[in-house]
């Protein structure tokens, strides 16, 4: 893929856009990222695309910006970091910078309280989506090690409400010791 400055604006553009219309926070923007990236500009596959965000995941801060950060860091190195990240995070600075002016005026305000409380919905709604799709794409591998893992860690929060560090420590462990298996050269080619 050629890296010109039309290439350079697509990326910026692209999380630019994703970022100023995409409302309920960080989890909401990754099916928008992953149709963006994967469906429509076809620069990322499927698979890849779930690595990067289970990446940006489990890094600290907002993962918007971190998943914005590892695929343009995919796509273009530093300056791709640096664009896709200033592109996700000015709209937001825009636009908290320009409702604070206004936000006494919205404190008090009921249509606007119960517009924000309706969204709540819809914004569950397309972060049960992502949890479906990404669920459905681990089980359509049909790799056993990772549905056992997704199982007994959804397992492990519903219902023994194990603290997530466990959770996220363990599952890197088993990720990490599977990728390093599958990974080793075969004995057999060694003799």
């Amino acid at each position: 893929m050629k890296k010109d400055k039309k290439f350079y604006w697509t990326l910026f553009f692209s999380t630019f856009t994703l970022s100023a219309f995409t409302f309920g926070g960080g989890y909401v923007i990754v099916p928008l990222m992953q149709k963006r990236f994967v469906k429509e500009l076809k620069w990322i596959d499927e698979e890849e695309m779930l690595d990067l965000v289970a990446i940006g995941q489990s890094a600290p801060g907002p993962i918007a910006v971190n998943a914005s950060i590892i695929v343009g860091y995919r796509m273009a190195g530093i300056l791709g970091a640096l664009l896709t990240t200033l592109g996700t995070v000015l709209p937001p600075l825009f636009i908290i910078t320009i409702l604070s002016y206004f936000y006494i005026a919205f404190r008090e305000n009921v249509i606007i309280n119960a517009l924000l409380f309706g969204m709540q919905a819809g914004v569950a709604a397309v972060i049960v989506d992502v949890v479906i799709n990404m669920g459905m794409t681990i089980v359509n591998d049909k790799r056993l090690v990772p549905i056992s893992v997704m199982i007994l860690a959804f397992i492990a929060t519903a219902i023994f409400n194990v603290n997530i560090v466990f959770i996220l420590l363990i599952s890197g462990a088993i990720g990490a010791y599977t990728t390093y298996r599958v990974n080793l050269p075969d004995k057999k080619e060694e003799g």
